[in-house]
């Protein structure tokens, strides 16, 4: 079972590099964005890209997934027909859509809430709707065959194209808002030429109106799950906007772009489960290995929160090339990076308790738990926000996060049962809780020798009293050991 968990490791170190190359070059276009777009501007391109991701999840109507579900059983036609099937009708679908935003442009931005200038922003966004779409069911491809090299090189190209393009556009043209949407534009056309190209084996014209029902009864309950989904993620920009000013989004969304260590974590698992799952799922100790890795995943995850949290503020102040690395105007809002944080965790386990409605083909319960958490987003939004301010977004976001997990979890428990092992999972939880508290009452100050010093012995800590706790006990341990020597005399 440890070799099945260390394999499943292996698979999302290497999905996850194309997240961790990715969010980090992501990541350090934060100062070229504080630095050259102003917080207005930045507030504005925060603001579209809110919308993109919910159009984003109309264009795709699921079809990556209900691929991902048939191609591993084939239970009905053959791989080109299950791979054919959803992608061209994700040509036809997105071709239509993106026509009609590029023509509507200008009554969307007034939608939206934006001036009419802002029109050419969406119709740069129409075609990288477009081009997006059509990428995810070859990548789905690449996935399901195993290709986690491939995919992760390609996820790296299409970053790596989008990061430099911006900067070229931004600090040597001198370009603006539109800098952004050009960049993603080019990258995501690039990235879909080479995708088909590797892909171009698997197309075939014989198209199967039995298989294309089948897939729309799975895919379209995503719509609704996905908007929702998208709600809980980014309809606290739209929000905050409402009731602040773009300025404010600006600050909202540089500091909550620093919630993406934990992103980084729970991408890279939900890249690597889904295959892991399916693949095992009928193994004789399923379930028993399902727990396992919900507990190896939240113990990365506790760490990652006690680590981050306390070094994000000398983080910040890393002073680069006479700039420091966030801009000192955005780090009144570093108060709500723990709390992000803690919403990712939780994301993470709504990933990993899906398994039962996805096995049993019930995605009819994920409207109900994603939905639940975007009507608590919402409405926690608007009530904390005007007395919280962005703290109040944030704690909205977490809440969500939560009753989505919860949502989830009773449904997927009657479908099919794990026992996940909660007694160490809360005697983990307990240690970073109280290694963050800890940090939180000595008021150390940021960047100080003597601050950084007793947060590394903090760390410590928590990493003592955790194996202290028997989180991990001693049978897990020496598996652990005796399957990473397996695998390294294997290689």
């Amino acid at each position: 079972m440890t070799e099945k968990v260390l394999r499943l490791g292996k698979e999302t170190a290497i999905y996850g590099l194309s997240s961790i190359v990715g969010r980090f070059l992501n990541f350090l276009l934060v100062p070229f964005y504080t630095n050259y777009l102003t917080p207005d501007e930045y507030g504005v391109v925060s603001n579209i890209y809110a919308y993109i991701a919910f159009i984003f999840v109309v264009y795709g109507y699921g079809m990556d997934s209900a691929y991902m579900r048939f191609v591993s059983s084939l239970e009905m036609g053959d791989k080109k027909q299950n791979f054919s099937t959803p992608f061209f009708s994700l040509v036809a679908t997105s071709i239509l859509f993106s026509l009609v935003i590029y023509f509507s442009a200008t009554p969307v931005a007034s939608l939206i809430g934006g001036p009419e200038a802002q029109s050419g922003l969406i119709r740069y966004a129409a075609w990288i709707l477009f081009f997006d779409t059509l990428s995810i069911v070859p990548f789905a491809y690449l996935r399901m065959d195993n290709k986690a090299k491939m995919f992760a090189g390609l996820r790296i190209l299409n970053i790596f194209i989008n990061v430099l393009l911006t900067i070229l556009l931004l600090v040597v043209l001198h370009m603006k808002m539109e800098a952004v949407f050009i960049a993603n534009l080019l990258a995501s056309a690039s990235t879909f030429l080479v995708l088909m190209w590797l892909a171009l084996p698997q197309l075939t014209f014989r198209f199967s109106k039995q298989l294309f029902r089948e897939f729309l009864g799975f895919g379209l309950p995503y719509i609704p799950a996905g908007l929702a989904g998208i709600a809980i993620q980014v309809i606290d920009r739209p929000i905050v906007r409402a009731l602040t000013n773009d300025a404010t989004l600006g600050v909202y969304q540089a500091n909550y772009r620093l919630g993406v260590f934990m992103m980084l974590v729970v991408g890279m698992f939900d890249y690597a489960w889904r295959p892991f799952f399916l693949t095992h799922a009928k193994d004789a100790d399923a379930k028993e290995l399902f727990a396992k890795v919900f507990t190896y995943l939240v113990s990365l995850m506790m760490l990652v929160f006690v680590v981050v949290s306390l070094f994000i503020d000398d983080l910040v102040r890393i002073h680069l090339f006479g700039r420091y690395f966030i801009h000192p105007s955005y780090w009144g809002g570093l108060s709500i990076v723990p709390v992000v944080l803690l919403a990712y965790v939780f994301t993470g386990a709504y990933v990993n308790f899906v398994v039962g409605v996805y096995l049993e083909k019930k995605t009819m319960y994920l409207p109900y738990a994603t939905g639940a958490g975007a009507l608590v987003n919402v409405v926690a939004n608007y009530a904390l926000i005007p007395k919280l301010g962005i703290m109040g977004a944030a704690t909205a976001t977490l809440l969500s996060y939560v009753v989505m997990a919860i949502g989830i979890y009773f449904p997927s428990q009657r479908l099919y049962h794990v026992r996940y092992e909660w007694a160490r999972i809360a005697r983990l939880s307990a240690t970073a809780l109280l290694a963050f508290l800890t940090y939180s009452v000595l008021h150390l100050e940021p960047g100080s020798a003597h601050g950084i010093i007793i947060k590394f012995l903090i760390c410590a800590a928590f990493v003592v009293l955790v194996l202290l706790l028997r989180v991990f006990d001693r049978s897990d341990l020496e598996q652990t050991r005796a399957a990473i020597s397996r695998m390294f005399v294997r290689s």
